[in-house]
């Protein structure tokens, strides 16, 4: 029984028009599994050495009668240390030096033939090429260094090249940066190449592969089948790690940076030179000429890199709010422990529990809290008294940041007795004129000791 990923992977090659004998050679399943999988509705969720004729070998006359146990021992357990396979001749009778021995086992041992090194090539549309790399990068105006990641990608016909800084290697910013080159290549192969990068392959156990959910999607969206190498075989990976080296050394390693922006200019410079200007090693041409041949081969890009989410299961907190990378987003008040899913964009969050939903900013104004204005009058209808109602609004208050809390504390201690209208006030000036303008008001407030609700609203009257 094959998994998601080989059966889409099968489903993808004949897409692109491959006959069952070539899907079956190419992804190693038999022609037979291949017709089955292809009636399948399509994956939408996730020598040796003769001894008695080298003179040279040892003591011949106490080990040589040994070579004949020693050879039917190496037919079922071919890779016995030597030192055990000398303790059992022992066991059998063998009274000479370890030498000796020694040498018999070297010649009888039966040695793997070594795998032939076979070029990664492919047809234009067929590979493309992706991994990350990272270096330590010191800048002239500061003197300090920066260890920098970048994510690449190539096709590996043309030899066009895509590589992108990266914050880190976690799996959105390899998802991000892989569409981002998709999108530069302009469609999409057949087939990406990947090294084996934690980030997509949480287990690889001989033939059977643990993908990483989130990236097992991406590939299902996009329709490209990933193909992983094989561990512990340079001849298949050397491709992918030999790029990474020829950025390194191309590039980051034989040049100056005065910044951070001096890098990315100094990178888009070097990209366009490589891409457009300067012929390959490899194919001696220019990579653009061959990509406008190659795109004819590339499948669209289902969905662009800005309108890609990531999807993530989440559960509506008690407090009303989804919490994800250390930021609150709220939902309304009927939502609370409901679960559901997130729909991470590069820009924005989408929330959907049950039949409820709601979009904010990624990256919120307040930092670590994002409100809705219609989700805090809902909170608010659904806590019960006013003890309740006003400590709701104190908090919201509050969750606009330590300018919010500093202010308010002010309130408290200089209004002991009034606190409390003071609180229904600003509370009611919040859901007027939006986090940004009442926030702005208070920075206005606090210099001049303004401490009262009275003073922020004729601010917010004066730059209304």
């Amino acid at each position: 029984m094959y998994d998601a990923m080989k059966r889409h992977e099968v489903q993808v090659l004949r897409k692109a028009g491959l006959t069952r004998d070539e899907i079956a050679k190419r992804s190693g399943v038999s022609r037979r599994c291949v017709a089955d999988i292809l009636k399948e509705p399509p994956v939408e969720e996730l020598v040796r050495k003769d001894v008695a004729s080298d003179g040279k070998v040892g003591r011949p006359s106490t080990a040589l009668p040994f070579a004949s146990p020693i050879q039917e021992l190496f037919k079922t357990e071919p890779d016995l240390p030597t030192v055990e396979v000398l303790r059992r001749m022992r066991l059998q009778g063998y009274t000479g030096g370890k030498t000796a021995l020694y040498q018999i086992v070297a010649a009888l041992r039966p040695r793997a033939i070594p795998s032939p090194v076979v070029r990664f090539e492919g047809v234009p549309g067929e590979f493309s090429q992706h991994d990350f790399g990272n270096l330590k990068i010191r800048y002239e105006a500061t003197g300090k260094e920066e260890r920098v990641h970048f994510f690449l990608s190539r096709l590996k016909w043309s030899r066009w090249s895509h590589v992108i800084l990266v914050l880190d290697e976690a799996i959105e910013s390899l998802v991000r940066a892989l569409l981002l080159g998709l999108a530069d290549f302009q469609g999409v192969p057949l087939v990406c190449v990947f090294d084996n990068p934690k980030t997509i392959v949480l287990k690889h156990d001989g033939p059977i592969i643990e993908w990483n959910q989130t990236f097992s999607q991406v590939a299902i969206d996009m329709r490209f089948a990933a193909e992983l190498c094989t561990p512990g075989r340079g001849n298949e990976k050397g491709a992918v790690e030999n790029l990474v080296k020829w950025v390194k050394n191309s590039f980051f390693k034989v040049r100056r940076f005065h910044d951070r922006a001096d890098l990315e200019r100094q990178l888009a410079e070097w990209l366009k030179e490589v891409n457009e200007l300067r012929p390959s090693r490899a194919t001696k041409e220019i990579p653009a000429v061959r990509l406008a041949q190659e795109k004819k081969r590339l499948r669209p890009l289902p969905i662009a890199p800005s309108e890609y989410a990531l999807r993530i299961p989440i559960m509506v907190g008690p407090t009303g709010h989804v919490l994800y990378e250390g930021v609150r987003y709220s939902m309304p008040a009927r939502a609370i422990g409901i679960s559901g899913t997130l729909f991470l964009y590069p820009d924005r969050v989408k929330l959907i529990a049950g039949p409820f939903s709601a979009e904010h900013p990624r990256h919120p104004v307040t930092p670590g809290i994002s409100w809705r204005p219609e989700h805090r009058a809902d909170m608010l209808a659904h806590v019960s008294g006013e003890r309740g109602k006003l400590y709701l609004k104190r908090q919201q208050l509050f969750e606009l940041g330590p300018e919010a809390v500093d202010f308010l504390t002010e309130i408290v201690h200089l209004r002991r007795y009034t606190w409390k209208p003071e609180i229904e006030k600003l509370y009611e000036l919040l859901t007027q004129y939006g986090a940004p303008r009442f926030l702005g008001a208070i920075r206005e407030a606090a210099p001049r000791h303004l401490f009262g609700a009275e003073y922020v609203a004729q601010l917010l009257k004066e730059t209304a």
